[in-house]
């Protein structure tokens, strides 16, 4: 059961004197000590920030988003809402006080990590100037907060959601869920979202989830072999997110935040563990999804950017992100639209056009046919392709732009499985 914890730290970046820890699971007696019962408060774990942190020089704030618990996927172990994780913490980076702090997930059991970087922009909002700091999530919401205080810029209002009926599993009554902006990508299933390219692929799309729980955003979980002919319950978005540590970019002339996700969703189900020190329940499945011979169960874009208006909480336009496997057999002869990737490409936004590539097989949990080589410039008022060139392999980090003598370059890391690890510059006119 026990886990190393991921306190936070500052040294002194002239001697490297540790300064100060900030405890990311409370020790006892410290605020949220109370939100882990059961004993777990001494035995629990993880709660590290997967991605980076952001700073705010004049208010003298380190922005820090943590992690799921320990297990990601059972919590009968640690009842309660289990702070700090999956929060967004804000610290006084001169002594690791807790300024505030935002729990995005409650009582974590499908490791929705709180995983991409805080964003700092300023935005208006009812003709109000608001320092905002925002945060992207797995849950493909993106929760906006004014950074020096901690309050929601809209009203995020907890909501009933679905409860598990695993032996010992004590999730959630509610969850944080924003009304502003809306979801950037798919949330839950239903039927009518399941592929329907063909009256076959609609047909094996229906039987295979007829094995499937399916159900909205939060459905927990369920226990393997308590429903009958059911595998377990299909989560979206999944473990992946939909967005992670490359969704992101802000567009400070605009006040246009701009969104990269995928839908990649899992199917879990929990099954009871003997083991001496293991947890009640321990995760069955995931890996590989519910597929129809390698193309994803619900319908696309798979992979997407949505422009998001900040200072009104408004969609502006939302565009496929490559072309995706439209190569397939099973689509062979139809005239498709770019269906998007299912990976992690990060954005960059200039002053008129948003690069981006195509992610790479070299990221974990990239399935095989949703990752390309093909890096494009997008206009980033309408989502149209306005450019686009190949590079020799997928995108593996975030690009960034510098002018040399006059000249501007665009760079950005690339490689793959089988690939090397490199850098490729590209001029721009």
């Amino acid at each position: 059961r026990g886990c190393v914890r991921e306190d936070f730290r500052g040294f002194d970046a002239r001697t490297g004197r540790l300064l100060w820890t900030f405890h990311v699971i409370p020790e006892e007696g410290e605020f949220g000590a109370d939100t882990w019962g059961g004993g777990s408060l001494a035995e629990s774990g993880d709660l590290g920030s997967w991605c980076c942190l952001s700073a705010d020089d004049e208010l003298g704030y380190v922005y820090v988003p943590l992690s799921a618990p320990t297990s990601a996927y059972y919590g009968g172990h640690r009842p309660g809402d289990n702070l700090f994780s999956n929060s967004l913490v804000a610290l006084d980076a001169a002594t690791g006080e807790r300024v505030w702090h935002f729990q995005m997930v409650h009582h974590d059991i499908w490791e929705y990590d709180t995983v991409g970087p805080p964003v700092l922009g300023r935005i208006h909002v009812d003709g109000r100037p608001i320092d905002a700091v925002m945060q992207a999530s797995k849950t493909a919401f993106l929760y906006t907060f004014d950074r020096r205080t901690g309050e929601p810029v809209w009203p995020i209002e907890e909501v009933e959601v679905p409860q598990s009926t695993v032996p010992g599993e004590a999730t959630s009554p509610t969850q944080p869920i924003p009304s502003r902006p809306p979801a950037f990508d798919r949330q839950g299933v239903t039927p009518e979202d399941l592929i329907d390219f063909t009256p076959e692929i609609r047909e094996r799309a229906l039987a295979l989830a007829d094995s499937l729980v399916m159900g909205p955003l939060f459905t927990p979980p369920m226990e393997r072999g308590t429903a009958e002919g059911k595998i377990g319950t299909y989560v979206i978005p999944g473990a992946w997110g939909a967005g992670n540590w490359n969704t992101g970019a802000f567009d400070p002339e605009t006040g246009v935040y701009y969104a990269v996700s995928h839908t990649l969703p899992n199917v879990w189900s929990l099954s009871e563990n003997s083991e001496p020190g293991e947890m009640e329940f321990g995760t069955q499945g995931g890996w590989p999804r519910a597929e129809i011979e390698g193309l994803p169960l619900v319908k696309p874009p798979w992979g997407r950017i949505t422009a998001i208006d900040m200072n009104r909480g408004e969609h502006l336009w939302m565009a496929a992100n490559g072309d995706g496997p439209n190569d397939h057999p099973l689509l062979e002869g139809l005239d498709l639209p770019p269906l998007g990737n299912a990976n992690r490409p990060a954005p960059l936004v200039t002053g008129s056009l948003l690069f981006i590539g195509e992610g790479s097989n070299a990221v974990i949990g990239t399935p095989d046919t949703h990752w390309g080589t093909t890096f494009r410039a997008y206009d980033k008022a309408t989502g149209e392709v306005v450019w686009e060139t190949e590079l020799p392999s997928g995108t593996t980090g975030g690009p960034m732009t510098y002018v040399h003598e006059g000249k501007q370059y665009i760079v950005v890391a690339v490689g793959g499985s089988e690939q090397p690890a490199e850098y490729v510059a590209l001029g721009l006119p």
